[in-house]
């Protein structure tokens, strides 16, 4: 009968862990079906986007209305809480913006003005990150795509 109530006390120990620190971590909605509109906003478009190895993608909007992209880190099966980013960045101008944290679905939305730049962006899920360095410029300009895993 002992051994049981030290089971019972181990479980209910490491649900009250579990529990406590999901409710320290940063935690985006699970909820499946996330879109890269869904996460930005309705007006923003889908321009670019490069997988995260098997884990995601991370997606580049662009809203034409007001200049600005948006870039977003979806988790091709949310789940438990995991380390992922996103970020955006235009050399041009130095303006960038960024997201992380321990997120169930998705990292993001990470905003900046680019109209007329070119945009370095990307982000990572647990330990495999993706990276996209000056594209969708102005003017069409080759890119390179980064995935180190």
């Amino acid at each position: 009968m002992r051994s049981m109530r030290n089971v019972a006390t181990v479980g209910a120990l490491a649900t009250l862990m579990l529990g406590t620190t999901a409710g320290f971590g940063t935690i985006a909605s699970a909820a499946p079906n996330v879109t890269p509109q869904g996460v930005c906003g309705g007006s923003y478009k889908t321009v670019n986007s490069v997988p995260v190895g098997s884990l995601g993608t991370v997606y580049l909007t662009y809203n034409s209305a007001n200049g600005k992209n948006c870039v977003a880190t979806i988790r091709a099966n949310p789940g438990a809480a995991k380390d992922m980013a996103t970020y955006v960045f235009v050399s041009d101008t130095d303006d960038w913006a960024g997201d992380s944290g321990n997120y169930t679905s998705y990292a993001g939305p990470s905003y900046v003005y680019g109209k007329g730049h070119c945009v370095s962006w990307g982000g990572h899920i647990a330990n495999v990150y993706a990276a996209v360095e000056n594209s969708n410029c102005a003017k069409l300009k080759e890119h390179r795509v980064t995935e180190v895993r």
